[in-house]
């Protein structure tokens, strides 16, 4: 596998970016780049709720976030970028793989990373899916639900994060160095 192989992997909250990425980054001995809202909140000190407030008032927030990922995915060495946007704005990458899940599936997978009541976790993943799509399509142009031009789209409710990681790996292994 080619040290400078760049994989980028998108999809909605609880499809399985962060997991499914660090796996793949893991197997082909790639550096693993995700940066999201959470960890702006924890270098903040603020909840993600009041990020997500800000982001929403205020485009900087998205741009800082997308910079600094682009730009580590840019670095020299191969890498696997795992962010709700990396298929679009990691344009060189290799391989673009989108992952989909259905409304309950990623809701059920919140609750079980962070708990919650899943009603609630559910009706605030559909706002958060609402307000991504319209900042992104503001932002940059992007409509996040227009994903039919990834190398690779894996529907991921019935599968565990080593079958998807496998999947990422056979193919890009199948593109060759």
């Amino acid at each position: 596998m080619k040290k400078e192989l760049r994989i980028a992997i998108s999809g909605k909250s609880g499809c399985g970016n962060t997991t499914v990425s660090r796996i793949v980054a893991q197997s082909l001995g790639l550096r693993f780049i995700n940066l999201t809202f959470r960890n702006l909140a924890q270098e903040q000190g603020k909840e993600l709720s009041e990020i997500l407030a800000l982001a929403a008032e205020d485009d900087a927030w998205d741009k800082e976030l997308d910079l600094r990922q682009v730009a580590l995915a840019q670095e020299e060495g191969g890498c696997v970028l795992g962010s709700r946007l990396a298929i679009w704005l990691l344009k060189e990458a290799d391989l673009k793989v989108y992952l989909t899940a259905s409304s309950e599936t990623r809701a059920a997978r919140i609750v079980k990373r962070e708990g919650g009541i899943p009603a609630k976790v559910a009706a605030f993943t559909q706002e958060r899916d609402r307000q991504d799509r319209e900042r992104y399509l503001r932002i940059y142009g992007i409509d996040n639900d227009a994903y039919a031009f990834a190398d690779l789209i894996i529907p991921t409710d019935d599968l565990d994060p080593p079958a998807i990681a496998r999947r990422i790996i056979e193919q890009a292994r199948q593109q060759g160095p």
